[in-house]
């Protein structure tokens, strides 16, 4: 790869772990519960795309597998606490 295409790349990496930084003190300080549950789907979705560009620098398939299942895993994870939020509101 051409060190522009590179620097890119690394860049974007940086951006991305920064971004998981303050999603993770914006889950830490906020007070509401549905700012919290959005603010981790968007964590697991850094923690994708954080993967895929390990995958892209080191040409490791492996990181893809695990993004993939980080995403099942992660999908299926917030159905279930949406819906025992949900229920917890009803009562």
């Amino acid at each position: 790869m051409s060190n522009a295409v590179l620097f890119a790349i690394y860049l974007s990496l940086l951006i991305h772990v920064a971004l998981s930084g303050v999603t993770t003190w914006y889950i830490w300080r906020s007070e509401n519960t549905i700012n919290r549950l959005i603010s981790l789907e968007l964590l697991g979705t850094l923690a994708l795309a954080i993967l895929v560009i390990i995958t892209i620098i080191t040409n490791q398939v492996l990181y893809i597998d695990v993004a993939l299942g980080l995403a099942a895993l992660g999908f299926i994870g917030m159905v279930a606490v949406a819906r025992y939020i949900a229920d917890q509101q009803m009562f």
